[in-house]
């Protein structure tokens, strides 16, 4: 039986969930992503990685429900997505020798149990120089529009980067797989247990 349910729409979190081995349903939430006026990053993946997955809760009774939400930041700044290419190649181009912050909300709810816990994870991204040519190259080949930061790891991006610091790299992917594992340990879900 399918206990297990991912709030997210996105194919790289589903990527990532189906290295695990577990039967998974999943669900694109419905939410307002708007940070409130004076929110922390941090408070923002806190409140958006719950307000996911409690989305879904009324449609997936009895199931142990994930929600992820990550912000990058530079600077003090959250980073958006670009609008366009040459957002991208400046955004890049900003980032130049500097380190990017990647912070991840994670919530598993327990909707059997009417309980729920939230982490939070960091993982530094520390770009190389970075010339104006490889930018505008990066850009071209890999269109990275509807990504925070005008980058992606899962591709080319990892040619932009020096150095990654973080706890897990699949934290800068967007879902924090060994804190998971631990979540759903603590709900009853051991991915390595017999007959899972």
């Amino acid at each position: 039986m399918t206990r297990l349910v991912l709030a997210s729409g996105s194919r790289w979190r589903r990527q990532l969930l189906d290295r695990l081995g577990l039967p998974y349903a999943w669900q694109a939430p419905d939410i307002d992503e708007t940070p409130h006026p004076g929110e922390s990053p941090r408070a923002l993946v806190h409140r958006l990685a719950l307000a996911k997955a409690e989305r879904l809760a009324r449609a997936w009774p009895d199931h142990l429900i994930v929600g992820s939400d990550q912000v990058g930041l530079f600077d003090g700044e959250i980073l958006g997505k670009p609008a366009d290419e040459a957002t991208a190649r400046a955004q890049l181009a900003r980032f130049s020798g500097k380190r990017v912050r990647f912070l991840t909300g994670l919530a598993l709810l327990d909707t059997r149990h009417a309980r729920h816990r939230v982490c939070h994870e960091t993982f530094d991204v520390l770009f190389r120089e970075l010339t104006g040519g490889e930018i505008a190259r990066y850009v071209e080949r890999e269109n990275p529009l509807e990504c925070a930061g005008s980058f992606r790891m899962e591709g080319l991006g990892i040619a932009l980067f020096e150095r990654l610091e973080g706890d897990d790299p699949n934290t800068l992917i967007g879902l924090p797989l060994i804190r998971l594992c631990a979540m759903l340990r603590e709900a009853g879900l051991d991915p390595l247990a017999p007959g899972v």
